[in-house]
C-alpha cells in the first residue's frame, strides 16, 4: 500500500511539475519583469519535500533538475545534482525537525531560490567574467518575482499528496 502511495503521488508530482514545465517555458517568458521570468520548477520540487518528505522530495528534484538542465544554458546535470539534493535535504528536515506549513514552504522556497540563482551566476561568474553586481540584482529580481508565483502553486502541490492518499484509500 504504501509503495502503490508513493508511486502514485510521484506521478500525480510529476504531472504537475510538467504543466508548470511548459507555463515556465511558454507563457511566462512573455509575462517578464525587469526582464525577469520566474523560476518554479525549485519550488516545486521544495514544496513537495516540504509535504512529502526526503524521498519523494528527491524524486521529484531529480525530474525537476533535469527539466531545468534542459531548460537553460547551464552546466549539463548541475540543476538535476542541485534541486536532487535541495529535495533530498528540505524533504529530511521536513521528516525531522520541520513543521509542515506555510511559513515552512516559503522559508525552504526563499532558500532554495537563492540556491538556484547562485548555480544560475556560477558559470557567467566564473567562465563569462560577467561582473558579480549586474548578476547579483537579477539574482534578487528573480528570486523575489519567483516567491510571488509560490503562494499559488503552494495549494496545489499540498493537495496532491493528500489526493494520492485519498485515491488509494478508497480503492481498497
Amino acid at each position: 500500500m504504501k509503495r502503490r502511495v508513493f508511486i502514485v503521488t510521484i506521478l500525480l508530482h510529476t504531472l504537475l511539475l510538467t504543466f508548470v514545465y511548459v507555463l515556465q517555458g511558454m507563457i511566462f517568458p512573455s509575462l517578464r519583469l525587469y526582464g525577469i521570468a520566474p523560476l518554479l520548477l525549485p519550488v516545486i520540487s521544495t514544496g513537495v519535500a516540504v509535504y512529502e518528505g526526503r524521498n519523494t522530495g528527491g524524486v521529484v528534484g531529480i525530474f525537476a533538475g533535469i527539466l531545468c538542465d534542459v531548460s537553460f544554458n547551464a552546466p549539463v546535470g548541475l540543476f538535476t545534482v542541485v534541486l536532487t539534493i535541495t529535495g533530498l535535504i528540505v524533504g529530511t528536515l521536513a521528516d525531522t525537525v520541520l513543521t509542515r506549513g506555510f511559513a515552512t514552504f516559503i522559508i525552504c522556497c526563499f532558500a532554495v531560490l537563492v540556491i538556484s540563482a547562485a548555480v544560475q551566476m556560477f558559470p557567467l561568474l566564473l567562465f563569462e567574467g560577467i561582473p558579480i553586481q549586474p548578476l547579483f540584482a537579477t539574482a534578487v529580481r528573480q528570486t523575489v518575482y519567483s516567491l510571488l508565483f509560490a503562494f499559488p502553486l503552494w495549494f496545489f502541490v499540498r493537495a496532491l499528496g493528500k489526493r494520492a492518499q485519498r485515491l488509494l484509500s478508497s480503492r481498497m
